[in-house]
């Protein structure tokens, strides 16, 4: 899992350069003003491509944090 948090961490970092790592880490749709809805859909297609994977587009409204994405990505990347 460290391998994954490390790519989504540059995933994340693509999106969202003038945060830290730590700030990634914790990073919620709440607390990261630049995270709208296009953000969202850039971070979204940054991950596809880093994880080569397509994301559920029903489960996407519910991956408001850097956490649920890492257990969602996570999750999908076990089952390959």
């Amino acid at each position: 899992m460290d391998d994954i948090r490390a790519r989504l961490i540059r995933c994340f970092e693509v999106v969202f350069p003038d945060a830290n790592a730590e700030q990634l880490e914790n990073a919620t749709q709440l607390n990261t003003e630049a995270w709208d809805s296009i953000a969202a859909i850039t971070l979204f297609n940054v991950i596809e491509e880093e994880f080569n994977m397509q994301l559920d587009f029903e489960a996407v409204g519910d991956l408001t944090s850097f956490r649920l994405i890492l257990d969602y990505v996570s999750g999908l990347q076990a089952l390959r």
